[in-house]
């Protein structure tokens, strides 16, 4: 049986994740804070981190593990230190990162970003952007990590477990009557659904001819602010209050990740088959607009 390791895993698609291990039979642990309660039961083990403070992590390393999944590093210092932690005790390494560590820019491919040569930065505050700190985690672990590191590069991930609730606040706006400020519909975003993120995450942890790099990850085909607030407005049966702009509150939470998408094409040439954006996103919005 083998044994995983997920740093996270109690809430949306880590959630998901650790069901779709357990699922297949293997011995799973989770790491957290131990602040968010789960219903898994007697099926995981528990292991009580904080990233904060690395002195905890060193409970790791009473175990060997076949795969890690780290879907909470977002600083190079917590990749610093989870490599220190797990190096000679891990066969493979999965590192959730995102879509962030690109430019802006539509269909960004792999190579658009290189941590393989990325300039290493460490702050004794650790403060760091969210994309800067995603850039930066991916370089410490693939340039200095001796155990295989995939990184699995996401889009913003959505479902019906979505705790951000970002595609629910425009649900709620046009539902409401109320104003929502979207400085273009024209620009473009690729989006992920929640059980498709776990769904690959598996996908990179059982493949074996799948050692090392970048992925991205992302549902087929591209979509507009316009398409979106189209589908929002046929179900809900209301037409939106679009404005260019206005109060932050109001802005939607997309706004500041369009115009940027990615190429998944890199992970379906290996056999992974993703989900088509517009029919899942259809009926996402279809099941919110009936809450």
């Amino acid at each position: 049986m083998k044994k995983v390791l997920v740093l996270g895993g109690t809430r949306f698609f880590g959630k998901r994740l650790v069901h779709k291990l357990i699922s297949k039979g293997y011995e799973v642990s989770i790491a957290t804070r131990g602040i968010t309660e789960d219903n898994l039961g007697e099926k995981v083990n528990r292991i009580t981190i904080d990233r904060k403070n690395p002195e905890t992590l060193k409970k790791l390393s009473n175990e060997n593990w076949d795969l890690v999944y780290d879907n909470i590093c977002y600083t190079p210092n917590e990749a610093k230190e989870i490599i220190k932690i797990v190096t000679n005790h891990v066969k493979k390494y999965i590192f959730t990162s995102s879509l962030a560590v690109y430019n802006d820019g539509l269909n960004h491919v792999e190579k658009d970003f290189d941590p393989f040569n990325y300039p290493i930065d460490y702050k004794e505050n650790d403060e760091f952007s969210y994309a800067e700190g995603k850039r930066l985690s991916e370089a410490v672990l693939f340039q200095e990590a001796t155990f295989p590191v995939v990184a699995a590069r996401f889009p913003i991930v959505l479902g019906a477990d979505d705790y951000t609730k970002r595609l629910l606040f425009h649900v709620h706006k046009i539902t409401h009557n109320e104003e929502m400020i979207i400085s273009d519909l024209n620009k473009e975003m690729t989006f992920i659904d929640s059980d498709e993120t776990a769904e690959f995450l598996l996908w990179l942890g059982e493949n074996e001819s799948i050692i090392s790099g970048p992925y991205n990850a992302c549902s087929n085909g591209s979509i507009t602010f316009k398409e979106i607030i189209g589908i929002c407005e046929k179900e809900i049966g209301k037409k939106a209050i679009i404005l260019t702009e206005g109060p932050k509150e109001n802005q939607s939470p997309f706004d500041a990740y369009s115009d940027q998408s990615l190429s998944n094409e890199k992970a379906k040439t290996e056999g992974f088959q993703f989900l088509e954006v517009h029919n899942w996103m259809k009926n996402l919005i279809k099941q919110y607009s009936s809450l």
